[in-house]
């Protein structure tokens, strides 16, 4: 028979899953109605100051396109289900300001007018199962939401202060990527306990296509 530890912590881990596929949709949203995807938030702000939980104002280029995800514009949960913030990583393209810039060797023609991104741009996120070496699981995503699990390495408390991260190459991996363009996903272990999702560049295309902002 599980323990109650154990059901409490299998309940946070779904809680956390569907908070996630609902931050997904979101973001979908928010691309859908602004043309664009929404900048990180800062994650030095503690919660119930001026400025917590908004978005950056774009662009978010190099070190503001990682943060913690924006849940007051995005009208979504601050934090996971053991308290702590998403970290938060976007293309900058993809959430800039309506312009004619859409990628590298990409030039649309006609040029979108309701989307700071084009049919050919492409993110330049990739997830792999692991930090060296490993497999590709995901490549050319314009976004990534992590959730660091239980254990909270890498993760924004809400006092706007960062958890630190241990010895797990993969949990140092996933603990801002500022450094780098490489996420990690893979199944837990006793050091590695994130929670990763991340939008998928043909299905955010697609859907703008359909909402009419594409092409």
């Amino acid at each position: 028979i599980p323990t109650l530890s154990a059901q409490m912590e299998s309940q946070r881990i779904n809680e956390t899953r569907k908070q996630l596929d609902e931050i997904q949709q979101a973001l979908v949203g928010y691309a859908i109605a602004n043309g664009r995807l929404p900048c990180p938030a800062d994650p030095a702000i503690a919660t119930g100051q001026a400025g917590a939980g908004a978005e950056r104002t774009p662009p978010c280029t190099g070190g503001n396109s990682t943060g913690v995800l924006p849940w007051a514009t995005l009208g979504v949960t601050e934090t996971d289900a053991w308290g702590n913030r998403y970290t938060y990583r976007v293309t900058d393209y993809f959430a800039d300001s309506i312009a004619t810039t859409f990628g590298s060797g990409c030039t649309p023609s006609p040029t979108p007018t309701q989307a700071t991104f084009a049919l050919c741009s492409a993110g330049t996120l990739d997830v792999r199962s692991a930090a060296s070496g490993g497999t590709s699981i995901a490549t050319n995503v314009p976004a990534v939401i992590i959730s660091h699990g239980k254990n909270g390495a890498g993760a924004y408390t809400q006092q706007g202060t960062q958890l630190p991260v241990g010895s797990d190459a993969d949990e140092q991996g996933n603990r801002d990527g500022s450094a780098n363009l490489n996420y990690v996903s893979h199944t837990p272990t006793p050091s590695f306990d994130d929670e990763i999702v991340w939008l998928s560049n043909s299905i955010l295309l697609n859907r703008m296509v359909t909402a009419g902002k594409l092409p």
